[in-house]
């Protein structure tokens, strides 16, 4: 059972026909520092966190890419794969008449109910061109999240003429595995200025962009499903939309605002039946909303701090629990263009018990003839991600 439910997500995340994707920047450098970037991010990963950033650029700077940045991240912070595994056992030994485990099996749903399995995969390019006049960077990103979560029958939904144990049996053979699926293809320009007013340095951008949005829904009992069914179960929707950023910045210092998919749009999943004879179909709406978020930091030559704070939370699939709001902190130290010591730490604000997650990585620049970024992030021995990106400017 263990390797299905991981099946299970990853079959649905592969069903996309996007099928990268994940933390919404999918930034090497950027999820070493525990995914600030609003005002630390520069003017090739600007599109992935502030517009604003693409016009903030070297002299030397003429042209400059990211090919590619992939990222992968897996929460499983409950443990929800091994309750699983565990209830499942336990419903076939009662099947076959054994009912010596039936204590476990309640507590064990009392466990897994609430329990929250994420899987996130993205990958991205950038092409930049900066320059005094518009700078422009062309982008391609693709990024998918996967939620799971259980919904676990209540006891008072048993036949009154059950047993204890009966019930319990009865409860976890009509609890099911609800899974939702997004994944975002998109590509757009980010076009920036920089200029001074009243002595002030100020930066702003904005980010047309094409977005093609896959949603994906299934449903399975605890015990039996069919991993075949995931890849029809899949509905896709293609909108305009855009982003949008500011940067102002006094030396080292700077504080910035950005706003991405400011075009709202709603996306119904497809109504598939029950798993569990007599319940009602499934079906999910996923809200496309506006996300605003807020940066201020020390970026200096060899130092940077930011942090970068979410303004409003997210719902994305209605009645699902995967909201976000998230705050974020990191750092970076560069020693002689060479080598870059990053640490970061971030934690979703939606939801009171939600751990938070460490993050650190490297970047290594031969001679800086390019660049190549590497990090990762661990929650608990049961969440944890790795991203690897390569850029090069010139």
């Amino acid at each position: 059972m263990n390797n299905k439910i991981k099946l299970l997500t990853l079959s649905i995340m592969l069903s996309a026909p996007t099928a990268f994707a994940a933390n919404y920047a999918i930034e090497a450098r950027g999820d070493a520092m525990g995914g600030v970037g609003v005002v630390s991010g520069n003017f090739l990963t600007g599109p992935f966190y502030n517009p604003a950033l693409v016009a903030i650029y070297r002299r030397n700077d003429d042209v400059g890419m990211i090919l590619p940045s992939i990222g992968f991240s897996y929460n499983d912070q409950d443990g929800m794969v091994d309750d699983l595994d565990t209830i499942s056992d336990l419903i076939d030994k009662a099947n076959s008449g054994d009912y010596s485990n039936v204590d476990k099996l309640g507590t064990t749903l009392d466990h897994i109910n609430g329990s929250i399995l994420n899987a996130e995969l993205g990958g991205v390019v950038a092409f930049a061109i900066p320059n005094q006049f518009i700078a422009a960077n062309l982008y391609g990103k693709a990024y998918s999240e996967t939620f799971s979560n259980p919904k676990i029958a209540s006891a008072s939904s048993c036949d009154p003429s059950l047993t204890t144990e009966q019930c319990t049996v009865d409860r976890a053979q009509r609890s099911t595995v609800n899974a939702v699926s997004v994944a975002v293809t998109e590509v757009g320009i980010s076009l920036a200025k920089y200029q001074t007013f009243l002595g002030q340095h100020i930066a702003f951008g904005v980010t047309p962009k094409l977005q093609r949005i896959y949603t994906y829904v299934y449903e399975a009992s605890m015990s039996n499903y069919d991993l075949a069914d995931v890849a029809d179960n899949g509905n896709g929707e293609t909108m305009f939309n855009l982003d949008a950023g500011a940067l102002w910045f006094y030396g080292p210092f700077r504080v910035g605002i950005a706003a991405s998919d400011m075009v709202s749009r709603d996306v119904q999943t497809l109504t598939i039946p029950s798993a569990v004879s007599g319940n009602p179909s499934i079906s999910y709406q996923y809200e496309m909303r506006p996300q605003y978020t807020v940066g201020a930091g020390i970026v200096a030559d060899y130092f940077t701090l930011s942090v970068d704070y979410d303004l409003n939370e997210k719902e994305r699939y209605v009645d699902f629990n995967d909201n976000t709001q998230m705050i974020r902190v990191g750092g970076e130290i560069d020693i002689l263009r060479q080598l870059k010591l990053r640490a970061g730490y971030y934690k979703n604000l939606a939801y009171d018990n939600s751990e938070g997650t460490i993050t650190a990585g490297v970047g290594i620049s031969p001679l800086n003839l390019f660049q190549l970024d590497l990090a990762a992030s661990y929650t608990n021995e049961n969440a944890m991600g790795a991203y690897i990106n390569f850029l090069a400017s010139y």
